[in-house]
């Protein structure tokens, strides 16, 4: 798929960074679709924490249409203006096990400590009340590979077939950040691996979501699955795997994703709780590096109406800086 290449025109006046605490003038986001069902390019916004009400809801609004949104040439954004734009859209939360990169909420993926996750995922579903949504900032980008791939769940629901659709209805999962990391990368290097298991799995989580939930904005069915899946629950390893394997196909199908080429400067925006995606790891050893800040989301609700349960531990514990992602039934 060719990737669009779009610069952003900056106006002067926009050049200059407002007083604290005094938001901009309202700036009217152009939104290009990028892809036939997710994806889309906003252009003529420069993003911060002094954006008008009018401008986030507007891409707010975007995200919500489009699964995950781009923004080129951000390249005034630092650790405080990236948090500082997340806090317009919600309350920003630190991953629960692994420490952050400036000592509050971003959240660093350097591929010198290993953080390639070449793996379909949704983020931090192993806590009840997982992110709404994340915002990845691009700071070192290798000279080639290093893609991200983003799926649209809501999308793959309502293109099963009813039977399917009525069986995934009726489904739970239990999700954990304790996966078989080792045997799905055979060859990570032993700082991926020292990573998982001495710093991602610190405290081991295990989560009982429904396989479809509501989105508590839009109204639609989503598929909540991805790598954190450790088996549907009532049913045997065997039956549990063939069922994964064939709702996560549906996620993964060419027609339902897209994929991004990065630039330094660029920002991507996703609503996690409506896609999985998924970093290639085909740069070689070049450094690549980026920061993510995640808002924090609600618990998911069934079809049914029962809503995601903590299994393990007896309560998300507190991380090292800002409220515990995820720990509040009523989040």
């Amino acid at each position: 798929m060719a990737t669009p290449v779009t610069t952003i025109d900056v106006h002067p006046t926009e050049l200059t960074e407002p007083s604290a605490g005094a938001p901009t003038a309202a700036q009217a986001p152009a939104v290009r679709k990028l892809g036939g069902r997710i994806g889309a390019l906003i252009t003529g916004v420069r993003l911060g924490g002094h954006l008008a009400s009018e401008t986030v809801a507007a891409v707010r609004a975007a995200v919500l249409e489009h699964k995950v949104v781009f923004f080129r040439d951000q390249h005034h954004l630092d650790e405080e203006g990236h948090e500082a734009f997340a806090r317009l859209l919600g309350n920003p939360v630190a991953h629960p096990t692994v420490p952050s990169a400036d000592g509050r909420y971003a959240l660093g993926i350097d591929s010198d400590h290993g953080a390639r996750a070449n793996q379909w995922h949704t983020d931090v579903t192993f806590v009840p009340a997982y992110p709404a949504f994340s915002i990845l900032r691009a700071v070192t980008i290798p000279p080639y590979g290093g893609n991200t791939l983003w799926a649209n769940t809501a999308t793959a629901y309502a293109g099963l077939p009813e039977p399917l659709r009525v069986l995934a209805d009726s489904l739970r999962a239990v999700h954990s950040n304790d996966y078989d990391y080792a045997a799905l990368r055979p060859d990570a290097v032993p700082e991926a691996l020292a990573q998982y298991r001495e710093v991602f799995t610190a405290v081991t989580f295990r989560t009982e979501h429904p396989v479809v939930r509501v989105h508590p904005e839009t109204g639609e069915r989503t598929l909540l699955l991805g790598n954190f899946v450790q088996r549907l629950s009532g049913l045997a390893g065997r039956d549990s795997r063939a069922l994964l394997d064939l709702f996560q196909a549906h996620v993964e199908s060419p027609e339902n994703t897209f994929r991004w080429q990065w630039r330094e400067g660029d920002v991507a925006i996703w609503d996690n709780r409506a896609t999985q995606h998924y970093g290639a790891d085909d740069s070689g050893d070049h450094v690549r590096t980026l920061r993510r800040v995640t808002v924090d989301g609600d618990v998911p609700v069934g079809p049914d109406g029962r809503p995601s349960e903590l299994l393990e531990p007896a309560a998300v514990p507190e991380p090292a800086f800002g409220p515990a992602s995820g720990a509040s039934a009523d989040a």
